[in-house]
């Protein structure tokens, strides 16, 4: 039987998981007083954007505004200064106006900077395996490393595992995936690969724009993009498909460059009918990812201009999961919210990410911005809909049965459309910095759902945080 260890760890705010929205959440609560230890299973900070070899970020604007700024400009500006980043640079995909490449070593480095000169404690290679519960409080996390089981005790616990595990463990109810079928978005393995021709490749997207119809909403930004991106090459994808040489259920390729270049992340494999939150169906798309990904390097190499000498650099070291459980809180978001810009006395953050559902079933993806009421594509396109922008409140990180448990990052309560909208990584920087300066503020009443709202939107706006009356 294991022992849980006598040794007493308490603090004022405790964050499980320590991707962008955890990570984050650590820093503002210990920027703002509170003794504060973050958790995480990995040896280093960053989630998706670092353990499942996501990028870029997408999207810190809307339009030309950006209204995405605080922890998440100052980690991207230290990345710039130390040539980890370009900074924001136009979207050649024409899908949003300005992503936001990086080098995932050198955001590991400044993540760990920043948590680390903010006071938080950090545990590495650290699991939460319980909670123990007292009535409308969560008492303690039981974690789990080398040491043995311990208990951790906090006047404020935030739920950043992406999976909203403590939130599961103490009984929050949730929502799993799509509201009809329980479906969730598919899973996808990342494949980067470097020594691309990245010009050879450009000038064969420009011989015939037809063929990429995105890229006729603005072909100018394709044409003098320093950084490549676009979506396209469906004729020869569907080819190799009919092939048999592709078994990808997806309909185009998503190509974007790094940091670094001719490196070129490929988001286009597609794993479908697995759950992020079954250990045998993460194992099977961890497997199956991989497979995928060597189909799709061999494609390029024999059949897109650019990609001949191209050489692998990694699959994600982790599949990527776009969603699992939703807690159903105080407040859920909703399509219509995100689509009208619903007002909010609460709200904590804004985004300017549309709506992007990877069909959980197949082939097919669903994209529709703030101020549209459908997809719009082609000719029917108009870029205006890129400087729409929607408001995020705060009870949506917040459950009715526990006074002292914020939720933040993709586990938030919304439904399935608002949730497709929300769970990118430059809203959930925002998110995170508001679910830890509302968790600092709470710690003397060990209640997140009294604070002063307008304290909280004083103190974030304070502190360099985009927020909008």
């Amino acid at each position: 039987m294991v022992k849980i260890n006598e040794a007493k760890l308490e603090y004022d705010v405790v964050v499980a998981g320590g991707g962008i929205s955890g990570a984050f959440s650590a820093i503002a609560a210990a920027r703002n007083g509170a003794k504060t230890l973050i958790i995480d299973q990995n040896g280093f900070f960053g989630g998706t954007l670092t353990a499942n070899g996501v990028g870029p970020m997408m999207t810190f604007f809307a339009g030309e505004k950006q209204v995405i700024t605080g922890l998440g400009q100052e980690m991207v500006e230290r990345m710039v200064t130390r040539g980890y980043s370009p900074g924001h640079v136009y979207d050649s995909t024409n899908y949003i106006s300005y992503v936001t490449p990086f080098d995932a070593e050198g955001m590991k480095l400044v993540i760990d900077e920043m948590v680390t000169e903010s006071g938080a404690n950090i545990l590495f290679h650290t699991y939460l395996i319980d909670v123990e519960t007292d009535g409308d409080t969560v008492s303690h996390l039981i974690i789990a490393n080398k040491n043995g089981v311990s208990r951790v005790k906090a006047s404020i616990f935030i739920d950043a595992t992406g999976d909203a595990d403590i939130a599961n463990y103490a009984g929050v109810p949730y929502q799993l995936g799509r509201e009809e079928d329980n479906a969730m978005q598919p899973m996808t393995m990342n494949l980067k690969v470097y020594n691309v021709n990245t010009e050879k490749l450009r000038e064969k997207v420009l011989e015939d724009p037809t063929k990429f119809p995105r890229l006729n909403r603005d072909l100018e930004v394709m044409k003098t993009s320093k950084i490549l991106s676009f979506v396209g090459f469906d004729e020869e994808f569907n080819r190799a498909k009919q092939a048999k040489e592709i078994s990808i259920p997806r309909e185009d390729i998503l190509f974007f460059e790094t940091n670094n270049p001719g490196e070129f992340i490929m988001n286009t494999s597609r794993i479908i009918n697995e759950s992020g939150v079954d250990a045998e169906g993460l194992t099977r798309a961890e497997i199956l990812g991989r497979k995928q990904c060597e189909e799709l390097y061999h494609f390029l190499v024999k059949y897109i201009p650019g990609f001949e000498d191209a050489k692998v650099a990694y699959t994600g070291p982790r599949v990527g999961v776009r969603g699992t459980r939703q807690i159903k809180g105080v407040y859920t978001l909703t399509n219509e919210d995100v689509l009208t810009n619903k007002h909010f006395e609460s709200t904590i953050a804004h985004s300017g990410y549309p709506i992007d559902i990877h069909n959980p079933k197949g082939e097919g993806t669903l994209s529709v911005h703030s101020s549209q009421e459908d997809e719009m594509e082609n000719d029917a396109f108009d870029k205006a809909v890129f400087d729409s922008y929607y408001r995020i409140p705060y009870e949506i990180m917040l459950t009715n049965e526990y006074r002292n448990l914020i939720v933040t990052g993709r586990c938030v309560s919304a439904t399935f459309e608002a949730q497709a909208a929300i769970r990118t990584t430059p809203t959930m920087t925002a998110i995170g910095q508001a679910s830890g300066t509302a968790a600092a503020m709470a710690v003397k009443n060990q209640d997140a759902r009294t604070i002063n709202i307008k304290g909280l939107q004083a103190k974030l706006i304070e502190q360099k945080s985009f927020l909008e009356a």
